[in-house]
């Protein structure tokens, strides 16, 4: 079946034009010209991928990309008016793919779209991230490798989903602080902390240097996929 495409975002007129061309590339979609919609299509529908507005009414775009980060590794690429960078390093700490800025080119958008799909890699849309010997259930907010279920607590969990998105790629501490501890006083050594016990846990589950640490840069999940 052809990917799944939900297009959130108010305008109308922006959304048919992105509709025209994803389709025209062999993807199916759907709209939603609020946030609220778009998070119960995201959750019933399951997308391939998530073209995200920031100003749209009733739920903004960042509390709908916060809720998609909570719920698994949907490729969320955000498109948006607001052109500051302190807007798009926000949106890249919650969890967003690609950030592009309004007026855009929609044959760009797709290539960015087809590029997010790519790098999350299989399976990040679905419920379900495999990373080498361990397996997400980002629904049942199980973690299990060959040896049965890991406990985890919920931090370490938002820790190894998180990292999980995008496994080879080099994670700070304040990033990973951001996306997994929102709106905390923790400082970026309770990360460390956090990322032992969940090194621990996975090493006696038999997934060993998981997560791995990366010298005056921060961590990464796994360098091997």
């Amino acid at each position: 079946m052809n990917p799944l495409a939900l297009i959130a975002e108010d305008d109308k007129d922006i959304a048919d034009i992105l509709r025209a061309y994803l389709e025209r590339e062999g993807f199916r979609t759907v709209q939603a010209g609020e946030g609220r919609t778009a998070l119960d299509l995201h959750l019933a529908l399951k997308p391939d991928v998530l073209l995200l507005d920031i100003t749209m009414p009733l739920v903004d775009g960042w509390e709908v990309l916060s809720e998609v980060r909570r719920r698994g590794g949907t490729p969320v690429l955000v498109l948006t008016a607001l052109d500051q960078d302190i807007d798009k390093l926000q949106a890249l700490r919650i969890g967003a793919d690609d950030y592009v800025v309004k007026p855009f080119n929609p044959v760009e958008v797709v290539a960015r779209v087809k590029a997010v799909r790519r790098r999350a890699g299989p399976g990040a849309s679905g419920g379900v991230l495999r990373i080498g010997p361990v397996e997400i259930d980002t629904i049942a907010h199980l973690v299990r490798t060959d040896r049965g279920e890991v406990a985890l607590t919920l931090t370490e969990f938002r820790l190894l989903t998180h990292m999980a998105r995008t496994p080879t790629r080099v994670f700070s501490r304040s990033e990973l602080l951001d996306a997994c501890l929102p709106g905390s006083d923790a400082l970026d050594r309770t990360v460390d902390s956090h990322v032992s016990k969940l090194r621990r846990k996975l090493e006696q589950a038999g997934a060993p240097e998981m997560p791995e640490g990366v010298r005056g840069v921060g961590y990464r999940l796994w360098s091997r996929s």
